[in-house]
C-alpha cells in the first residue's frame, strides 16, 4: 500500500464495508481529495460532502475508529512522506470512481460466471418456478425493481405471475390467496439493505407450505434462513446507491432455466410477437 495513490489508498480503506448512501457520499469526497483528506477537519468534510458533522463522526466509527480524529490520525500515518496538504487530488492516472464502480461490478459478473459452471442449483430453481401455478415473485423497496422485471418476463411464458412489490399486511393476504389457488413456489429478490418485512414474508410463506427460491446478495445474507434454495450474486458498493447488475442477470439465467422446463414457452413467445404485429406494439 506504501507505493499506491493516496485515492487508491482510501479506496482500500472502504471496500468490503457496508456503508449508508450518506456514509458513501464521505467516502467519494475523501476519494475525490484524496491528497487533502488527512488533513480535512470534520466540519470541512462535512460540508465538503454535504452532510452533518455527527455523519462525519459516525462514517468514522463504521471504519472501525474511535472517532474522526482517530481516522485522520490513521490517515496521516499512512499518508507518504513528504504528502503536503492541498496538493493535488492524487489520482496518478489511475480510474476515477465511477470507472471503478463499473470494474468492480465487471468482477461481480465474473463472480456469478464462476458461480453458474455448476448449473445445478439454476436447473433446480428453474424446474421449481416451471412448477407453481400460480407463481409468486417477491421483491420490496431495492429490490422491487427486479421482482418486477422478472415478473414483466415471466408473463410472457407462464400462465400466472403474482409480482408482491410492495410491503404491508396485505403481503401475507396475497401468498393466502397463491396458495389457496395452488401456487407451491416463492421467488424472492433480496437486496440490502434487507428489509425485516421481507424476512417476515419469507418465514410466513414457508410456514404455509410454499418453496423459497431466493436470489441475495449473499449466501450469508438474513433471509437465508428462510430460503431453501438460495442462490447469491454480488451487488456493487461502490457508489452512493448499490448496483445489482449479476442480481439482475441471474434473474433472466432463472428465466432461462424455467422456460426450458415450460414445453408451451415457446408456443407462448410466438403467439405474444404474433399479436404484438397485430397491434403495432413496438415501433421497430
Amino acid at each position: 500500500m506504501s507505493g499506491s495513490s493516496p485515492a487508491a489508498r482510501l479506496q482500500g480503506l472502504f471496500e468490503g464495508r457496508r456503508l449508508t448512501p450518506t456514509q458513501r457520499r464521505i467516502a467519494h469526497s475523501m476519494v475525490r481529495r484524496a491528497a487533502d483528506a488527512p488533513f480535512l477537519s470534520s466540519v470541512e468534510l462535512a460540508e465538503l460532502a454535504g452532510v452533518s458533522q455527527p455523519s462525519v463522526t459516525r462514517f468514522a466509527v463504521a471504519l472501525g475508529f474511535d472517532g474522526y480524529p482517530a481516522l485522520r490520525r490513521h490517515l496521516r500515518e499512512v499518508a507518504p512522506d513528504g504528502a503536503a496538504h492541498g496538493a493535488d487530488g492524487g489520482e496518478g492516472g489511475g480510474p476515477n470512481e465511477y470507472q471503478q464502480a463499473v470494474r468492480a461490478e465487471i468482477e461481480n459478473l465474473r463472480h456469478l460466471a464462476d458461480l453458474l459452471a455448476d448449473p445445478a442449483p439454476v436447473e433446480r430453481a428453474g424446474r421449481l418456478l416451471a412448477g407453481s401455478r400460480p407463481l409468486l415473485v417477491l421483491g420490496l423497496r431495492a429490490a422491487s425493481s427486479q421482482a418486477r422485471g422478472f415478473g414483466y418476463f415471466a408473463a410472457k411464458v407462464h400462465p400466472d405471475v403474482r409480482v408482491l412489490d410492495e410491503g404491508g399486511s396485505m403481503v401475507h393476504d396475497r401468498i393466502d390467496a397463491a396458495r389457496r389457488a395452488g401456487a407451491s413456489v416463492l421467488l424472492c429478490f433480496a437486496l440490502p439493505r434487507h428489509p425485516r418485512e421481507v424476512v417476515d414474508a419469507l418465514a410466513y410463506a414457508r410456514e404455509q407450505g410454499l418453496t423459497v427460491v431466493t436470489v441475495a446478495d449473499s449466501a450469508f445474507a438474513p433471509v437465508a434462513v428462510h430460503s431453501d434454495l438460495l442462490i447469491p450474486a454480488a451487488v456493487g458498493t461502490g457508489l452512493a446507491f448499490d448496483t445489482a447488475c449479476a442480481p439482475m442477470l441471474l434473474g433472466r439465467v432463472l428465466l432461462e432455466a424455467m422456460c426450458d422446463g415450460l414445453p408451451e414457452a415457446q408456443a407462448r413467445l410466438e403467439e405474444f410477437d404474433a399479436k404484438a404485429v397485430a397491434r403495432g406494439l413496438f415501433v421497430e
